[in-house]
């Protein structure tokens, strides 16, 4: 029988919850009111089949399920599913944790859904280390970047307000677009995949089975397309 693991990584951590404030008035450091991260291996003690790994968030966890069952017999899929923003250390220490623990032929990663207590700018500065991180530990796999999905619905933020809302979130594609392209590494735009599709959602922020099936359809053939190179 094939070995499936489960790690939870780190542990949950709870915080008071952050109150509307200025980006200015932001550390650096700050946290959400939970912090967690999920680790899953799949077919961990087989050897012969490729492995993939998807870093992201909720999101990612969510069509990871789907993707692994699209790539049963063909590849052996993990994640690596985290709230941590770009400029957490800790983000940056379980990537390479990840990757120096198990080798990875194809890594599908994104971050940008969380930390809305960091500005865009904040997030601008982490984003290379964590590329470079990545690229670090896992210099024999081929990367695949997806931006950030939309939300259901999203007001106009008002001067000051720290919350998600579609404003942001396009800006922090921006962002990462740039430095992706800047390595000639592929993007899957689920952004645009998503957006104007309010059906597809079961809340604010995540999706529902019909969004998540063709997410992960629109992943996995990326996926495949490396693996056969």
């Amino acid at each position: 029988m094939n070995l499936l693991t489960k790690f939870f990584c780190f542990c949950v951590f709870y915080f008071p919850l952050l109150p509307l404030a200025t980006t200015a008035e932001v550390s650096p450091t700050a946290r959400e009111g939970i912090e967690w991260c999920d680790i899953w291996i799949a077919e961990a003690n087989q050897t012969g089949a490729p492995r993939v790994l998807l870093i992201g968030d909720s999101i990612t966890k969510a069509y990871a399920y789907e993707i692994e069952k699209l790539l049963k017999g063909k590849a052996s899929v993990a994640r690596l599913a985290t709230s941590a923003f770009i400029t957490d250390p800790m983000l940056l220490q379980t990537v390479t944790m990840m990757l120096s623990t198990v080798k990875f032929d194809v890594i599908v990663f994104n971050n940008g859904m969380h930390g809305w207590q960091h500005s865009e700018d904040e997030y601008r500065e982490g984003f290379p280390e964590f590329l470079t991180t990545i690229q670090k530990h896992a210099q024999q796999a081929k990367l695949i970047w997806t931006n950030t999905t939309p939300l259901k619905e999203s007001k106009p933020l008002k001067q000051g307000e720290i919350r998600p809302a579609d404003e942001r979130i396009a800006a922090r594609n921006v962002i990462a677009r740039q430095f992706i392209e800047a390595q000639n590494i592929p993007i899957i735009d689920l952004n645009s995949l998503m957006a104007g599709h309010p059906e597809y959602h079961s809340d604010t922020i995540h999706f529902n089975a019909q969004g998540i099936a063709i997410q992960a359809n629109q992943v996995t053939a990326e996926i495949e397309k490396l693996l056969k190179q």
